[in-house]
């Protein structure tokens, strides 16, 4: 499993042929959607085919995620209980509000883990609200099963009664706010989809804007915005510089017995290893 965050690409889970196709997605997570993607009545038929896809996991080359429906959808119970086997490497929680729901949702997720012998998985929270806004440091600092959050720009933009526009100006604050909150919690930001596939121009110039906020990815929805996506989020000097020194700490505490350490005051473990390792990674191809 890879731990970059540069794309996450969304795949309805309703549809075969899709789920069938990212067997071949370079994206660094695919995400099988249940949520926004999926009509009501085709929930339950999703849930099922997307069991099947993880039957298949070692056929995908990217981490595998699944996007359940919202806290507040009452959903999520069904979703977990259909789509938690082994294959999966995580979930991405839609219109996260407050830690409250990460605490349940992860209450659920520990009795299937432990009644289907499975290591934790990961949660991605994704901040689509005026209360998830306020609280993104609190959400991201809840333990270790986060490793990122996802900045999901259309339904905040509802939620605060602001038309969308391509340069998105009533979400200017919350797309600077949600990068330094997840950094100050140790973890990783994706910034939100680019919605017209036509405009190319426009995608390149999101992706600078983003990096230049502190993101380290994109959400994306077609394949064709993977290339752009991972050119302009290719690690920077500093982001390299951390990554050696993870490794070099986090290699030399496990050779001491201690495992988990710190680096410039910050905790590092196996997850925080694993990113740095896969970046390092990267620019050695």
């Amino acid at each position: 499993m890879t731990q970059l965050f540069r794309s996450l690409i969304f795949v309805p889970g309703n549809n075969p042929r899709f789920l069938e196709k990212a067997k071949k997605i370079q994206s660094d997570i695919v995400c099988f959607d249940l949520e926004d993607s999926v009509p009501d009545n085709e929930k339950t038929t999703a849930r099922k085919l997307i069991k099947t896809a993880l039957k298949s996991r070692k056929l995908y080359e990217s981490s595998i995620f699944v996007r359940t429906n919202s806290p507040a959808s009452g959903k999520i119970p069904s979703d977990l209980k259909e789509v938690i086997q082994k294959g999966i490497d995580g979930i991405v929680v839609p219109k996260v509000n407050n830690i409250k729901e990460i605490k349940k949702i992860e209450n659920i997720l520990s009795k299937l883990e432990s009644t289907r012998k499975m290591k934790p998985i990961l949660i991605i929270p994704s901040i689509e609200s005026a209360e998830g806004v306020v609280n993104t440091f609190s959400i991201a600092s809840f333990g270790k099963r986060i490793p990122a959050v996802v900045f999901g720009v259309f339904d905040l933009l509802n939620d605060l009664g602001v038309e969308y526009t391509k340069e998105s100006e009533g979400a200017k604050y919350s797309r600077a706010k949600i990068p330094v909150d997840a950094r100050a919690a140790g973890v990783t930001a994706i910034d939100a989809i680019w919605q017209d596939l036509k405009d190319s121009k426009g995608l390149e110039k999101d992706c600078k804007v983003g990096k230049s906020l502190g993101y380290s990815g994109k959400s994306i929805i077609h394949p064709d915005q993977i290339s752009t996506v991972h050119e302009l989020f290719y690690p920077n000097r500093s982001e390299i510089l951390w990554a050696e020194k993870v490794c070099k700490v986090y290699l030399e505490s496990t050779k001491k017995g201690t495992g988990a350490t710190t680096v410039d005051g910050k905790m590092i473990d196996e997850v925080h290893f694993k990113q740095a390792k896969a970046l390092l990674d990267l620019i050695k191809h």
